[in-house]
């Protein structure tokens, strides 16, 4: 349960990178107005918002590696920010689209239940 609840961690870590990456790199490109929906204009005006959020997707991602690079020691940490990142996915699917509830808040349950159990 231990490895199944680090794997989980790490897929989650990687997502919020890769978030990290799409709203401070990308959100104005193509790929990343395809990725939130969003028009040129749209992006171009809330560009530092969307740097803004990414930086803190970023300190999830750095969260939940500093979690597993502490092995078993690491538990408090993951369970800190997985719950962290369950309550902005669960915000998020809330007042900006439900898709973050399957993409952010989901993941974020799974791995704080395997958390509990490892």
């Amino acid at each position: 349960m231990f490895t199944a609840a680090n794997i989980v961690i790490a897929v989650i870590a990687l997502l919020h990178l890769w978030f990290l990456i799409l709203e401070m790199f990308l959100w104005t490109k193509p790929s990343g107005r395809r990725a939130f929906g969003t028009t040129a204009a749209f992006a171009e005006q809330s560009k530092a918002l969307a740097a803004n959020q990414g930086l803190y997707n970023g300190f999830l991602a750095a969260g939940l590696a500093w979690g597993l690079c502490l092995g078993a020691a690491g538990f408090y940490v993951k369970v800190f920010f997985l719950t962290c990142v369950l309550v902005a996915g669960i915000f998020g699917g809330l007042t900006a689209s439900r898709k973050v509830l399957w993409i952010q808040a989901l993941p974020a349950a799974i791995g704080l239940i395997l958390v509990h159990l490892a």
